[in-house]
């Protein structure tokens, strides 16, 4: 499987779960804290198989600066959390660098 695949999965299987962390109530909801812990487990997995082709550092770059902004959605529209404008920039520029590794470094995996 392509390893840019494998690390969207894992993106995915860790807002998932940081989601549901929040929701876990400190890990006194049994439904949440499982999903957290199979969340978490699932994504640090597909993440290790992702670093056999992609560095590290890249796959990092990407897995966290793609999580936080997905994070901070699914938290303004359903957990009703406010972002004001420094937020929205910042996470603007996560993206913009996230692009920029993927389109110009030459050592992406690409």
């Amino acid at each position: 499987m392509n390893s840019y695949l494998l690390l969207f999965f894992a993106i995915i299987c860790e807002v998932i779960a940081t989601s549901s962390l929040k929701l876990s109530d400190g890990f006194t909801n049994l439904i949440y804290s499982i999903i957290t812990i199979v969340g978490y487990s699932s994504s640090f997995y597909l993440l290790s198989l992702a670093l056999k082709t992609i560095p590290v550092g890249i796959a990092y770059a990407i897995w966290s600066g793609i999580g936080i902004v997905l994070i901070s959605l699914i938290a303004w529209i359903f957990l009703k959390q406010t972002l004001d404008f420094a937020a929205l920039v910042g996470m603007g520029f996560i993206m913009f660098g996230v692009v920029i590794i993927n389109l110009f470094s030459k050592v992406s995996g690409h």
